[in-house]
């Protein structure tokens, strides 16, 4: 057993949450591919438990991400993504190409980093900003993103709308 594997093992007992093979599995995943997709993390627990269903992947992030012991966040036009850093306000940057995410410290000053001009009576807690823009890879030209780019908009189901 890893120093990582105790220490997700830890924050499922403070979390009240079992620990479970899964669990564990599903919060590895996010170690090694931060802002990953449910079909990412999929993909990364399947090589450690074959037997894992996408319908259970499902299950563990929501359990998760109720239980504050991991991030989702939602860029526009993009699947939900995933992440262990909490608590520290970051933000990100998202390439417009290829779709890559990339953490983005804390903008100015301290957290929630941005003042509205106004809060309408709530008390801020977080902000989340959103950059848009090119990954080095995709700025540079470089035609393999841009190729794994299409091929996966290739595999998205198409939607027809009835009228």
């Amino acid at each position: 057993m890893t120093e990582i594997d105790d220490a997700d093992r830890s924050a499922l007992k403070a979390a009240g949450l079992r620990v479970t093979e899964q669990r564990l599995a599903v919060l590895r995943a996010l170690d090694g591919s931060p802002h990953a997709s449910s079909d990412e993390v999929h993909a990364r627990v399947v090589e450690v438990l074959p037997r894992t269903a996408l319908q259970a992947v499902y299950v563990v992030l929501a359990a998760l991400t109720g239980a504050g012991l991991v991030r989702r966040i939602e860029p526009a036009g993009s699947p939900a993504r995933y992440e262990k850093r909490l608590g520290d306000n970051h933000h990100h940057v998202v390439c417009t190409v290829c779709g890559s995410v990339s953490d983005v410290d804390c903008v100015v000053g301290h957290a929630p980093c941005l003042t509205p001009s106004n809060d309408a009576g709530y008390v801020v807690q977080t902000a989340e900003v959103t950059f848009w823009g090119l990954c080095p890879r995709c700025a540079a030209g470089d035609d393999e993103a841009v190729d794994e780019t299409a091929d996966a908009l290739a595999d998205e189901p198409e939607v027809v709308v009835a009228r």
